[in-house]
């Protein structure tokens, strides 16, 4: 097993633990399998999800109403929390990206919101 904990970058990098991640309700286990059950590569890869700018672009099709890019944007999103097991912020993906699919003409902005502070609390961990 592997012994590593958290993950420490450099100063612009996230530091989060296993349990942090646990407490904000992730599935750890699910996401360590996917992972082979390494800690640190788990980590740098929530790291690296923290750090793209992935939901900049998202909020940039919701508010140009590019329903097109919108669905490519959450349904990617949706994947990399899916794979990463990222449960809070998968659960508002599911949420957003079945009416995207179909081009439903919604408001997708408080969706949008409630994964954005969610994204934030997790960045802050």
């Amino acid at each position: 097993k592997n012994d590593i904990f958290c993950y420490q970058g450099n100063e612009d990098e996230i530091i989060m633990t296993i349990e942090q991640l646990k407490a904000f309700g992730c599935n750890v286990e699910e996401g360590l399998k996917r992972c082979m059950n390494n800690e640190a590569f788990y980590l740098i890869l929530i790291n690296k999800f923290l750090t793209s700018t992935d939901l900049s672009k998202l909020e940039n099709s919701l508010k140009e109403n590019n329903l097109k890019n919108a669905f490519k944007e959450t349904h990617s999103l949706k994947g990399v929390c899916g794979n990463l097991s990222l449960t809070p912020l998968f659960n508002v993906l599911i949420e957003m990206v079945e009416p995207l699919s179909v081009k439903t003409e919604m408001d997708s902005m408080p969706l949008f919101e409630k994964l954005n502070k969610l994204f934030e609390e997790l960045k802050s961990l």
